[in-house]
């Protein structure tokens, strides 16, 4: 069956209708328009698909939401949508699309299942992937012998909130240090401009880093150094075999990985943890979009 994949975003709404062998027939994409567009960009992006693709050919609904989510009832209160607080997606969704399955998961655990599930040949599949975005905020998602684990409040992932630094800024998830000070757009941008770089946003830091500027460059290695602890943190409870990073900052490619692969190696202390492997995407923008089908397309039949 072809399952309509919806990604909910921060800055915007992507939905695609995805067959089962994991190609994409059609998709849409829409920016949010201010902080009381939800409901309406929701409606705009799967209507855009659904024109495209008959609404009889479609089987089913998988949703990757930024949080935090409830599974269970199926709500989503998504950090930067203020009008959306325990707003019931599914119901919505099922509304939209009345008969069908209609399931939830994170939008980074969901890259992390596209990313397991297109993003890599069959045969070369690992047992244990961790998932990474690393943009505005930094999130990830589990996905062990090719199920995305989710945890019991389907929130289980959140890298970007493990302390890396005890002595850190207060973070306004609750935490102290967290990757997410270090490692996220803003906050490189932020420590930069506080050192003295004076440019405008994380695409121009990446640019200045790759041009050899000290701050820039220090700012970089600062998140990867941060990145590769919570990645090592992962690893040495989960036994991961394979990260998989995308994201915005992801995007400066070896401005970002040459470090960062450098301090898992030399921090990497127990030989299993030395096997990790460490890559860019190689879905980009849809692999939200394929995990999102993946929840469907890859679940038990009844």
């Amino acid at each position: 069956m072809t399952v309509l994949a919806v990604d909910i975003g921060g800055t915007k709404f992507a939905a695609a209708a995805v067959t089962p062998d994991g190609e994409i027939l059609v998709r849409a994409e829409v920016p949010l328009r201010g902080p009381d567009s939800a409901d309406a960009v929701l409606a705009e992006v799967v209507a855009r698909v659904t024109a495209e693709v008959p609404e009889a050919r479609i089987g089913g609904v998988g949703i990757g939401s930024a949080g935090p989510l409830d599974p269970v009832k199926g709500t989503v209160s998504p950090v930067n949508i203020p009008s959306w607080r325990g707003f019931p997606l599914v119901d919505a969704l099922a509304r939209m699309l009345p008969g069908r399955p209609v399931r939830l998961a994170g939008d980074a655990q969901c890259m992390a299942l596209g990313e397991w599930w297109r993003g890599l040949p069959e045969r070369e599949r690992p047992r244990t992937l961790l998932g990474m975005v690393v943009s505005t905020g930094v999130g990830g998602g589990f996905v062990i012998d090719g199920v995305p684990y989710v945890g019991p409040t389907g929130n289980a992932g959140h890298i970007g909130h493990i302390t890396v630094d005890p002595g850190g800024d207060a973070c306004p998830c609750g935490g102290v240090g967290c990757v997410e000070l270090l490692a996220s757009g803003p906050s490189m941008v932020r420590w930069a401009a506080a050192n003295g770089w004076t440019g405008p946003d994380a695409r121009a830091l990446a640019a200045d880093a790759a041009a050899g500027h000290p701050v820039a460059l220090a700012a970089f290695r600062r998140a990867a150094d941060a990145l590769a602890t919570a990645i090592l943190t992962a690893s040495a409870l989960v036994d991961l075999d394979h990260v998989v990073i995308g994201g915005g900052v992801a995007a400066a490619g070896p401005t970002l990985f040459d470090p960062l692969r450098e301090a898992v190696a030399r921090d990497a202390g127990m030989g299993f943890l030395r096997r990790l492997r460490v890559d860019r995407t190689s879905l980009d923008r849809d692999a939200g979009l394929f995990g999102a089908a993946a929840l469907v397309l890859l679940a038990p039949q009844a």
